[in-house]
């Protein structure tokens, strides 16, 4: 399996378990992580900070990866997400991840 994408099946099962299972290990300290619907994390404290805290409202039901594309240096990976909220809400949406 590419590196790449086991960099990604970590961080996808991270959330699934709701563990941090290496979140350093897989962001560097000047990290931008900008979420699928535009929330934006400058730094591996603050992307830690949001996995915990979002894990005390929700949690992940499914991140099922479609399919990767990799060019030269870059991975594009195509999922589809599936999360229940504490307070009942489900949301449900497809996606990608570019590295």
């Amino acid at each position: 399996m590419n590196e790449r994408e086991k960099i990604i099946r970590l961080w996808f099962d991270m959330w699934l378990t709701q563990q941090d299972l290496g979140i350093d290990d897989i962001f560097l300290d000047d990290v931008i992580y900008i979420e699928s619907w535009s929330p934006k994390y400058e730094n591996c404290q603050t992307v830690k900070h949001w996995f915990n805290e979002w894990n005390t409202r929700g949690k992940v039901l499914a991140w099922d990866i479609k399919q990767f594309f990799h060019k030269d240096n870059q991975t594009i990976v195509e999922w589809h997400f599936k999360n229940k909220m504490n307070e009942g809400r489900v949301e449900e949406f497809d996606g990608i991840v570019h590295l």
